[in-house]
């Protein structure tokens, strides 16, 4: 292969770390209209939240894999706070009526909302979405 010739490389899926990875797991899948398509216990000695769990959609792939040093991010950013490194952007008809239901969901919306057409909210495990049209 030359330099200039790209192998096959694709985007499937992006893995969430958590406390609790098969409630954040139920939380997405409710929220997105779909289930948990894969689990898998903690390890020997792990804690009883440990483990892994996956939300399998035909466009994307969502793995929630247990962080025993998880620290809740702050959004906005914040000096000398864990902030988050990255989010997931959902694409909705009706912005109110998503955020309605995310909220039943268990999400919480974000004291900021930088935009009119977006809105932000955080999932249980304190991980930033965004929901926009």
């Amino acid at each position: 292969m030359t330099t200039d010739e790209r192998p096959s490389v694709r985007a499937t899926s992006v893995t969430v770390m958590t406390p609790e990875p098969l409630l954040l797991a139920d939380f997405y899948a409710r929220l997105l209209g779909t289930e948990v398509s894969a689990t898998e216990p903690p390890p020997p000695g792990a804690p009883e939240a440990a483990g892994f769990a996956q939300v399998r959609m035909p466009h994307l792939t969502l793995n929630f894999e247990y962080e025993e040093q998880w620290a809740r991010p702050v959004w906005p950013a914040q000096a000398g706070r864990q902030t988050a490194t990255q989010h997931l952007d959902l694409r909705v008809d009706d912005l109110e009526a998503a955020t309605d239901w995310a909220t039943r969901c268990g999400a919480t919306l974000a004291d900021t909302q930088p935009q009119d057409d977006v809105r932000v909210l955080i999932d249980p495990a304190g991980h930033p979405f965004c929901l926009f049209l």
